[in-house]
């Protein structure tokens, strides 16, 4: 039956011996990601524009400055994409959900269901590498924290193939989108938030949130309110680029990048009499599918790791009950779309692993507490004007709907 969500402290609690101790943690954590990237890319794969073959390991394309090249300049989708087969789509579901490469396989593209049929056997290997051992130690917090963030790993390589194997055979019927060659410096949003949440009184939110995007800095802000209930929940932070190109000058690349971000979180229950403090870092990878194979032009996969520290604030004496650690971790696979015309932006299907959210996490039949599933999208429609919306699905479901005001961000 579902945890309660909306970061109540009794699923924190039960929670807490899936994790081990932050530094340790925190180190995994960043092994895991650099394994499942490594393993997003098996041998070699084609550039997204159809160029020949070049190893995997070479850097993520070079910054192209705005002035540089026009929206209209944005590189087409290779045309490598085998014809669309309704045969495929089918074979792909079932029994393709099991055996992932079926689909493109049945489709006559061998390139591509080579490459999948490699990454569910790393995802699945994954697994077992840290499952395995979760069940012979009895999930012992000595050990459980790399071995549960590797067992992660191993599910999110599986997800991503499943979906890829799905994408692949049904990408053939639309153009693919693109990578937005440009984003505007500053966004400005507003919109209204529902949650059905069992454990809690709160249902209507408002919500404001700020996006604002420097060479290779993103900074963000987000206030959620329940007018009524007096709920609050405010949210600051921003990314730092490692690696690809900036947001603000993506023209010519294929979206590829890795992000550090750090966040902090105060939330108010102001009814149930309780605050939740947090602090969080995390590393944030996405790769664009096409240098898997071509015909995944036009989806990319997404992996974040990380972790964070929690206070919980409310009447009576300060314990150690009060603080908690929780591993971070969400992988998701999406779509651009846009084709290089005032219309730009994604959607993708993901998975959440925290537990503190306005979705919560849902409860196990082993008594453990996974996270929540969700589906967001967000488009800019012209130049100044956007829309996003989400949906997710965990102990509470959430539903969110807002506009968007691009300032600056004028071809």
């Amino acid at each position: 039956m579902p945890a309660g969500g909306g970061g109540r402290p009794l699923a924190e609690k039960e929670a807490s011996p899936m994790v081990s101790e932050l530094p340790l943690r925190s180190r995994w954590g960043a092994v895991c990601l650099s394994g499942v990237l490594l393993f997003s890319t098996p041998g070699l794969a084609r550039g997204g524009d159809g160029s020949p073959e070049v190893p995997v390991d070479a850097p993520l394309q070079a910054h192209v400055g705005p002035s540089q090249q026009s929206l209209a300049q944005v590189p087409p989708p290779p045309s490598e994409r085998p014809d669309f087969k309704p045969l495929a789509v089918a074979v792909a579901v079932v029994p393709g959900l099991l055996f992932h490469g079926l689909g493109p396989l049945v489709a006559g593209d061998r390139h591509t269901a080579k490459r999948l049929f490699a990454l569910e056997g790393a995802g699945l290997g994954l697994i077992a590498l840290g499952g395995v051992p979760i069940a012979l130690t009895g999930a012992s917090r000595r050990t459980i924290a790399p071995l549960y963030a590797v067992t992660l790993a191993g599910f999110s390589v599986l997800g991503i193939s499943a979906l890829a194997n799905l994408y692949a055979v049904t990408a053939p019927a639309f153009d693919a989108g693109v990578a937005p060659p440009l984003l505007p410096p500053l966004e400005l949003e507003v919109g209204y938030q529902y949650v059905n949440d069992a454990a809690f009184d709160y249902r209507h939110f408002l919500t404001v949130g700020a996006q604002a995007r420097f060479d290779s800095l993103r900074l963000l802000g987000t206030v959620r309110v329940d007018p009524s209930e007096g709920n609050t929940q405010v949210r600051l932070g921003g990314a730092w680029r490692l690696l690809g190109a900036p947001e603000r000058a993506l023209s010519g690349t294929d979206g590829s990048a890795l992000d550090v971000e750090a966040f902090g979180q105060f939330h108010r229950y102001p009814t149930e009499g309780f605050a939740l403090i947090s602090g969080e870092v995390a590393l944030r990878g996405r790769l664009a599918m096409s240098r898997i194979s071509p015909a995944m032009a036009g989806s990319f996969a997404e992996v974040s790791v990380g972790t964070s520290a929690e206070a919980y604030t409310y009447p009576g004496a300060v314990s150690d009950g009060n603080l908690h650690e929780q591993l971070l971790f969400t992988f998701g696979y999406g779509v651009w779309l846009g084709r290089g015309g005032p219309f730009r932006g994604e959607a993708m299907l993901y998975y959440d692993h925290r537990k503190d959210s306005f979705a919560g996490g849902i409860r196990s039949r082993g008594g453990g507490i996974v996270g929540a599933f969700g589906l967001r999208g967000r488009a800019l429609l012209t130049d100044d004007w956007g829309v996003a919306a989400e949906v997710q699905g965990g102990g509470a479901l959430v539903g969110r709907l807002s506009l968007i005001r691009a300032l600056g961000g004028e071809r």
